[in-house]
């Protein structure tokens, strides 16, 4: 087994999955007029929406795996 187990790599690539969503959202508000905060903020956001989809995604996994392997998700 590599570095990272199946289960983290999928709940990173998710993490990446949710920043980049956040991301094209904000473009879509840029491009409908909104107002331009800085870099900072708004890659402090995507890094938050980031570590947050991660998170989520590593703990789902974990808590509904077993009931999608029992019903044949899996």
């Amino acid at each position: 087994m590599g570095v990272l187990s199946p289960r983290r790599a999928s709940a990173l690539l998710w993490g990446v999955v949710g920043a980049l969503a956040f991301l094209v959202v904000h473009g879509a508000y840029l491009l409908s007029g909104g107002a331009f905060l800085g870099v900072g903020p708004i890659a402090g956001v995507a890094c938050a929406v980031f570590a947050a989809t991660a998170l989520g995604s590593y703990y789902a996994e974990r808590r509904f795996g077993p009931f999608a392997a029992r019903f044949g998700g899996r």
